[in-house]
């Protein structure tokens, strides 16, 4: 498999062929309205990459996006109204935490169109369009080369909150380091998660850069050299510890964006990142309500069709054996033709 597949985004690849096949609306035509979750818009990350995908969109199809920033859960329903007395054409919530707000201002305004990023209905509700990601493909080869780039035989992760599109990174890291230890025959151990029972570190927040610091200190302490923080703008906290002890001591796994370029003050510190394309699924979500074939239901975001990856190795890139980066590109392909399993 061409690894460039895995690692060059979606949406870069997917603008030009989209403007020649779409075309352009007119200006302010469309307009596609996000609510974001807690972490803010400049969350160099999940919220962040959401709105890209806005952005995107309004140079592709002559949409207007509109934004409210969610400072607390209780801003989710005030924000979805303020833009329901707008008239959006499509209300786009960002998080698993805004699944019920989004659910029951969908049912109240059936004419409207909403898609959500990281939940999808069961039942389907007909007029909201679900965004969801195997971020656990994409994981677990971040789990297999944390492994092999592990010195101590320790690595670890945590997340922000104990909710489905956070513990979907961490079961796929988990398993990817089990499998790493079946091949090679070793015995690397992961702390802070265990899919098995459930249970593992969690800061119960995505804003707190200090608890990012002290819950990857705390994997250190324990021997982690590699830890996948799954927290949003809490893992810069992590960064930044790792930017004081040395990459030889303490290596980071970016989730969600490429945090090489969004943190580029640590930049140094990120081994690779999971990435997890909400741009590229928004603008699919926008041109479907745009051109008429939006309905109830979900797009999900996958190795196979670029909706996740894993980012270059940037500054690690000489320090990645070149046997490992081998594996890690076999294993993908494994992934993509069904071969390997990252839910065992």
């Amino acid at each position: 498999m061409n690894k460039d597949v895995i690692r060059t985004s979606l949406a870069a690849i997917a603008a030009t062929a989209l403007v020649a096949a779409w075309g352009a609306a007119p200006a302010n035509a469309f307009s596609a309205c996000q609510v974001t979750d807690t972490g803010g818009v400049d969350d160099k990350g999940f919220n962040e990459t959401a709105w890209k995908g806005v952005k995107d969109a309004e140079g592709m199809l002559g949409i207007e996006g509109k934004l409210l920033e969610s400072k607390q859960e209780t801003d989710y329903e005030p924000n979805i109204n303020s833009f329901l007395s707008q008239d959006c054409d499509l209300i786009i919530t960002v998080g698993f935490l805004l699944g019920d707000a989004t659910k029951k201002a969908a049912e109240a305004n059936p004419d409207t169109k909403f898609s959500i990023v990281d939940f999808a209905y069961d039942p389907v509700v007909p007029n909201i369009l679900g965004q969801v990601y195997a971020t656990d493909e994409a994981a677990f080869l971040a789990g297999y080369l944390a492994a092999g780039m592990s010195k101590t035989g320790v690595v670890g992760t945590f997340g922000g909150i104990n909710i489905p599109p956070v513990t979907i990174f961490m079961d796929g890291f988990y398993r990817g380091v089990k499998y790493y230890n079946g091949k090679k025959d070793t015995e690397v151990m992961v702390l802070g998660w265990d899919p098995a029972s459930g249970e593992g570190l969690f800061t119960n927040n995505f804003e707190s850069l200090d608890d990012g610091r002290a819950f990857a200190k705390n994997l250190n302490d324990e021997g982690a050299d590699v830890v996948m923080p799954v927290a949003g703008p809490v893992g810069l906290g992590s960064a930044a510890l790792a930017d004081e002890l040395g990459t030889d001591n303490l290596m980071i796994i970016g989730v969600d964006a490429d945090q090489y370029l969004t943190d580029p003050e640590k930049k140094h510190v990120y081994l690779t990142s999971v990435l997890k394309r909400m741009d590229s699924t928004v603008v699919q979500a926008i041109k479907m309500a745009q051109d008429g074939s939006f309905e109830g239901g979900v797009i999900v975001g996958t190795l196979a069709n670029g909706g996740v990856g894993l980012a270059p190795y940037h500054d690690f890139d000489s320090k990645v054996p070149d046997a490992l980066k081998k594996e890690i590109d076999e294993i993908a392909a494994g992934i993509e033709a069904g071969d390997i399993s990252v839910k065992d």
